[in-house]
């Protein structure tokens, strides 16, 4: 399935059925070979690993290389497929883009209300600098795990500087593709980046989310979206309206001088008022001026929405709605952002 807004459901597709099944199983291979790795060092046995209710054969060192072999392959499978099948497709989002870095330190920075964060396109800088360094982990991984196997085979030689380097590498390697792994899911635990862990089971995205944080991808989506061509607009038939008589004009006039004069109580018109009156509500979550920064964001994008001032020490949150905007789109929007609003 294609990259795609579902208005109707308030969703985006981020990811196809393909990526799915590729990232579980490159996430799950990648663990498979962490744990193998580490078995064969070996050190459940020290550490108790052994003594937890089904895993006594994590002390056997033939058992974990055996998994790490099969987990090793797959691993490299998915790994190949992954570079023929996008780049066959000429997907090229996840690659690194000049300024990534200057603008990843601006992300980080507006977590504590220092600038705005830039404007992201489907995949943040933060994002593409960790796929860059999990690439670069996993290639020297692959490489020297290689090496590893090949010196078992009796028609291959390497010299034993060789091994040794080969060894040591891939042992460090392992050590900083598991900080990789770390460092990704705990990036997901930060309050701002919850929104994309549902996209990672079901492939889609809250659109709301997709508006305020991804804003360069949505102008993309919404420039896809299919509209109808002028030519093929169907025009309404034309009927000639019968000329008015005079006394249908001058009523015309009389309503045309009291047109956008608001009733009184009295049911004479007077002046329309300027101005709206604010909405107060309470939200909970809100601790830091990055708090604020979010919620004045995510109300932002909402058309009517105007004048919002957030009082981090009260919780609250005022603006004017001067296009009556639903309540339960107001919800939705602050909720998107993480945060939890308490009363209307």
């Amino acid at each position: 399935m294609e990259e795609i807004i579902l208005k109707d459901r308030k969703l985006v597709v981020r990811h196809s059925a393909v990526e799915l099944v590729e990232h579980w199983i490159l996430a799950l291979s990648g663990l498979l070979l962490l744990f193998s790795g580490f078995g064969e060092l070996p050190m459940y046995k020290r550490y108790m690993v052994t003594e937890i209710p089904g895993f006594s054969w994590a002390g056997d060192f033939y058992v974990n290389l055996k998994i790490h072999y099969l987990a090793a392959i797959v691993f490299i499978g998915v790994i190949v497929f992954h570079f023929v099948y996008h780049g066959w497709l000429g997907h090229r989002g996840l690659l690194p883009k000049r300024g990534d870095a200057g603008n990843s330190v601006k992300t980080v920075l507006s977590f504590f209300g220092i600038g705005d964060e830039p404007k992201a396109d489907k995949y943040l800088p933060e994002q593409r600098l960790a796929y860059f360094y999990l690439g670069i982990v996993g290639a020297i991984l692959v490489v020297t795990g290689v090496i590893k196997v090949l010196k078992n085979l009796p028609m291959v030689y390497f010299s034993p500087g060789v091994i040794t380097a080969a060894t040591l590498i891939h042992t460090f390697a392992t050590i900083f593709f598991l900080l990789g792994v770390l460092a990704h899911l705990a990036a997901l635990v930060l309050k701002v980046n919850r929104p994309m862990v549902k996209p990672i089971f079901t492939g889609k995205m809250d659109l709301a989310y997709v508006q305020r944080r991804h804003s360069l991808w949505y102008e993309k989506l919404e420039q896809r979206s299919p509209r109808l061509k002028p030519a093929e607009a169907s025009e309404p038939e034309t009927i000639p309206d019968p000329q008015p008589s005079q006394d249908e004009k001058e009523t015309a006039s009389e309503q045309e001088e009291t047109r956008g004069k608001p009733e009184d109580a009295n049911g004479e018109t007077g002046e329309r008022k300027e101005g709206f009156d604010m909405t107060t509500l309470k939200v909970k979550g809100m601790t830091c001026q990055h708090c604020v920064m979010a919620v004045q964001k995510a109300l932002a994008y909402l058309d009517g929405v105007q004048k919002i001032e957030v009082d981090l020490a009260k919780g609250e949150v005022r603006f004017e709605n001067s296009k009556g905007i639903s309540a339960d789109k107001i919800r939705e929007a602050i909720e998107t952002a993480g945060y939890q609003v308490e009363s209307t």
